[in-house]
């Protein structure tokens, strides 16, 4: 289970999402993302779903 992610913030341009929370759902596993710097946070599913690009 990967904790932390080495991704670029669209809000503050921080690079690093700590993993927040998880659950499993019907699609997969839903994981909320929070950045290190800011408020900003995203939801994955798996690799089928990115709110961050959406």
């Amino acid at each position: 289970m990967v904790m932390e992610i080495d991704r670029e913030c669209p809000k503050c341009g921080s690079s690093g999402f700590w993993r927040m929370a998880s659950t499993n759902v019907h699609i997969g596993e839903k994981v909320k993302w929070s950045c290190n710097e800011c408020e900003y946070g995203f939801v994955t599913i798996d690799e089928t779903v990115d709110t961050a690009t959406a």
